[in-house]
């Protein structure tokens, strides 16, 4: 590291703080943007944009959804609500001395890369060079949007779920999700408590995994093992496993899954198995066309509709980045790791990441590999940009995920967190553990009183 080195970081969201701490913890000068009034990215439905909606909470536990050396407190729930996750996060920025390197009220509008240097114009018309440019903005800000044969037409209200925030909304209205995302199986049990008719359209069969097994956290069953009730066994596969717990989903009319449990994004819901148990919400397959007021399915079947929200994810972007300073496949930037761009060598994302597991901690590890690429000189700098070139890791483990645009760029966590182990363990790092960064520390106010 040279003294010309400051980094720009684009989001002030989860995983823009975690490479903020990162950085400070090395010594290496930066500034973190953030285009709102306050740190917390998508968690603060204020933020214009946010998808947030009043039902979300974490689809993973508080017990293995935080920032190393840092947990959650106490007296959150189990999977904490968004209130709590935006106060977390404030508190987290507060006591590890991330506000004095943020600036509020002003995003990057664009960061051209000139004689090596990143160009970086502000949306107050200022502007400033940097040796390095992280891009943390993520991947939640672009909605996408399908297009259906007369939908063009539909004389009811068509939005995008990321529109959406209160049950309310619902009230009086026969409303259609089309998507059983996390989001979108969230939004539908709102549906089904406040909508005049609620239905469920989805476009092929999935597991709904429950949040609790044997009154333990679904994430820290499966990671860490759970203990069984007296006599009782559990099937090893964990589709069986889903299965057995949710039983047969074709009853609702739902057709029955045609993958493997971890094949695909975990969708984490129990509610709205209980909510087809009574009769709340209806199963529809696929959306064939819109006429007038009326949605036609695959299957012939119709259902006069008031509004169809949309929850068909969202578009990987980078806008103030040009295009083609990236390889793009299936609308996903390709990254070595997942983080470091194989053609610019001070060029990196965090966040961009799919696997069936709590992000913050893997954000974090994510975020010492960055750290040590920027400050690495010599030998060792031209060592991680021949990997940065020519490495291809197997980041899957052998596993075949869905053939579909959110999966290109899925990884398969324990074998990822082993392929970045060894890259540790080659350059010399430690693992992160929950002391690593102690001595940042301010030992403010607790996390529930925010900021």
């Amino acid at each position: 590291m040279n003294e010309t080195t400051k980094v720009c970081i684009v989001g002030g969201g989860p995983s823009g703080l975690i490479m903020a701490r990162a950085l400070l913890r090395s010594g290496i000068d930066f500034d973190l943007f953030e285009r709102h009034s306050d740190v917390g990215g998508i968690w603060d439905p204020e933020n214009p944009g946010s998808p947030m909606y009043e039902s979300a909470h974490f689809i993973s536990s508080k017990f293995t959804s935080y920032f190393y050396g840092y947990p959650m407190p106490e007296d959150y729930p189990d999977y904490p609500g968004y209130r709590q996750l935006r106060d977390y996060i404030r508190a987290f920025t507060a006591e590890f001395g991330l506000y004095e390197h943020v600036a509020l009220d002003n995003g990057v509008v664009d960061a051209a890369l000139v004689d090596g240097q990143w160009q970086v114009s502000l949306a107050d018309g200022q502007r400033r060079t940097y040796s390095h440019l992280v891009c943390a903005n993520g991947v939640t800000w672009a909605p996408n949007l399908p297009s259906y044969p007369g939908l063009d037409g539909f004389t009811g209200e068509a939005r995008h779920s990321s529109t959406f925030r209160y049950p309310d909304e619902f009230k009086g209205k026969r409303v259609l999700i089309v998507g059983a995302g996390n989001s979108g199986v969230d939004i539908a049990c709102d549906a089904a408590l406040n909508a005049e008719a609620a239905f469920l359209s989805v476009r092929r069969g999935y597991r709904f995994i429950p949040k609790h097994v044997f009154g333990v956290p679904v994430d820290v069953f499966i990671n860490e093992g759970g203990e069984l009730p007296a006599g009782v066994t559990v099937p090893e596969d964990p589709s069986e496993l889903i299965d057995a717990l949710v039983g047969d989903l074709t009853r609702y009319g739902l057709p029955k899954p045609d993958h493997a449990a971890l094949s695909s994004h975990p969708i984490v819901n129990d509610q709205i198995i209980h909510h087809f148990n009574h009769g709340d919400i209806a199963a529809k397959g696929d959306v064939a066309e819109f006429r007038g007021d009326t949605v036609v399915f695959a299957d012939g079947s119709e259902e006069q509709i008031d509004l169809v929200l949309f929850a068909t994810g969202y578009s990987y972007a980078i806008p103030y980045v040009a295009e083609d300073l990236f390889t793009w496949t299936a609308g996903h930037p390709q990254l070595y790791l997942n983080m470091f761009s194989r053609d610019v060598d001070n060029l990196y994302v965090l966040g961009f990441i799919e696997f069936a597991d709590a992000a913050y901690h893997r954000f974090d590890e994510m975020a010492q590999l960055i750290a040590f690429d920027i400050a690495a000189t010599g030998d060792t700098k031209t060592r991680l940009t021949e990997l940065k070139r020519s490495d291809h890791p197997d980041v899957r483990g052998g596993m075949e995920y869905l053939d579909t645009p959110r999966h290109a760029n899925y990884v398969e966590t324990h074998t990822y967190q082993h392929v970045l182990a060894e890259l540790r363990e080659r350059f010399g790092l430690p693992a992160l553990d929950e002391h690593a960064y102690d001595s940042l520390r301010r030992e403010l106010a607790p996390a529930t009183q925010g900021r």
